[in-house]
């Protein structure tokens, strides 16, 4: 019999109502209730998963007895919302990027750890089975001593956020490095395994309060000698791309729009990567893997310390930016 365990959100319009649905779905999950500051995604929360709804999140945490919390909000309320669940007793899942300041990344995960509860952050390429596959290749030494990664992420992304909140700083953090730019900077990290060490940046607003183009060039720690690295985001691609590539000494691998290569030996492998990659699917993966770290069935699968090195790495990004010097994002690690 599956163990049953009662949910609530904070957020519920947009990704939040997404994601309140899926965890609903999932065998022995009840979303039971909902906060947001927004009337009328309170009631499409209610309309569609038919949980209690509260204007202020704390009221909810109070009233409600909840298992977990999912907090998928804007990104500098989440320390606020997260450390709060924790401190109600409750797991956490936390939508992209963790938080937006490092020593506040420092103390969720030390509260978690504190009150021995979960903390998962949402970054789905832990789930897609591209960059599962990419990570095998790295790991079983194919291609030699990793030494050199590049990758890049391009959306039209500006265009139809223009006004929202996500090109408002005070409730973003920033721009679409802060946004989209979270994945591919924990794809390359978690891939890799490794932690941020040197980071020097250049940015592009083109007339918006936020980053629109970045470009870093990153030393990654982790292995017997720093791997250089550079990351590419824009905001303001065609459509949607994104791609990595890793060289070695004894080869090379990429992953770019579904298919996977090998370079080894002298000789190329290319390959369809098989498995689901769409959004929704990677989604529903990841909060399934929360709801079996919850109930003691697995390791959780995207933990503080990888929100950590995201967040180091995207400050020190920032930092680096502004000062237009070289900034050691390990330092904050």
């Amino acid at each position: 019999m599956v163990e049953e365990h009662t949910v609530g959100s904070i957020g519920t319009g947009g990704l939040a109502l997404m994601e309140a649905e899926i965890l609903d779905d999932l065998d022995g999950v009840d979303v039971v209730a909902g906060a947001d500051i927004a009337a009328d995604a309170r009631e499409a929360f209610a309309d569609s998963v038919g949980g209690r709804t509260y204007e202020n999140f704390r009221e909810m945490l109070a009233a409600e007895d909840l298992d977990a919390v999912n907090v998928c909000t804007p990104h500098t309320l989440h320390y606020e919302q997260a450390i709060a669940a924790i401190e109600a007793g409750c797991h956490v899942h936390v939508e992209k990027p963790m938080v937006t300041d490092t020593d506040d990344a420092h103390a969720l995960i030390a509260a978690a750890e504190d009150a021995d509860l979960r903390l998962q952050v949402g970054y789905q390429r832990h789930f897609h089975p591209g960059y599962a596959e990419l990570k095998r290749v790295l790991d079983s030494g194919r291609i030699g001593e990793l030494h050199m990664v590049s990758c890049y992420l391009a959306q039209d992304w500006i265009s139809g956020q223009t006004g929202e909140w996500r090109t408002n700083p005070d409730l973003s953090g920033g721009g679409q490095l802060f946004d989209s730019g979270q994945h591919l900077l924990d794809a390359m990290l978690w891939t890799t395994d490794t932690v941020p060490g040197d980071v020097a940046a250049v940015m592009d607003d083109r007339e918006h309060d936020v980053d629109v183009n970045s470009a870093l060039a990153v030393t990654l720690e982790g292995n017997e000698r720093p791997i250089t690295a550079s990351v590419g985001v824009s905001a303001d691609g065609v459509g949607f791309e994104e791609g990595i590539v890793m060289w070695g000494t004894e080869g090379r691998v990429e992953y770019s729009s579904g298919t996977l290569t090998v370079v080894e030996n002298g000789q190329t492998y290319v390959s369809e990567v098989a498995g689901e990659t769409d959004f929704g699917a990677l989604t529903r993966e990841k909060l399934a893997a929360f709801v079996a770290a919850v109930r003691g069935e697995r390791e959780v699968a995207v933990t503080g310390a990888d929100g950590l090195r995201v967040t180091a790495l995207t400050e020190a990004a920032y930092e680096a930016r502004e000062t237009r010097t070289t900034v050691d994002a390990g330092a904050s690690l």
